[in-house]
């Protein structure tokens, strides 16, 4: 079994070009990719989450 941990790497520029990129863009690929995330987990996992989440109270303003 394969010990090295997966990484994710940018370059500098690749870093930059995604700094330039409008707010609205960025907020709608985060959004795209939590909705990869949560249709790609396993159904335990959704379970505990929606668990958690019922669970969370608002915070009194």
């Amino acid at each position: 079994m394969n010990k090295v941990p997966l990484l994710y790497y940018r370059t500098i520029e690749q870093i930059e070009e995604y700094r330039k990129r409008p707010a609205l863009q960025k907020i709608k690929w985060l959004e795209t990719q939590m909705e990869f995330f949560y249709y790609a987990m396993p159904d335990k996992a959704k379970k505990i989450r929606e668990r958690m989440r019922a669970e969370k109270k608002p915070a009194n303003l």
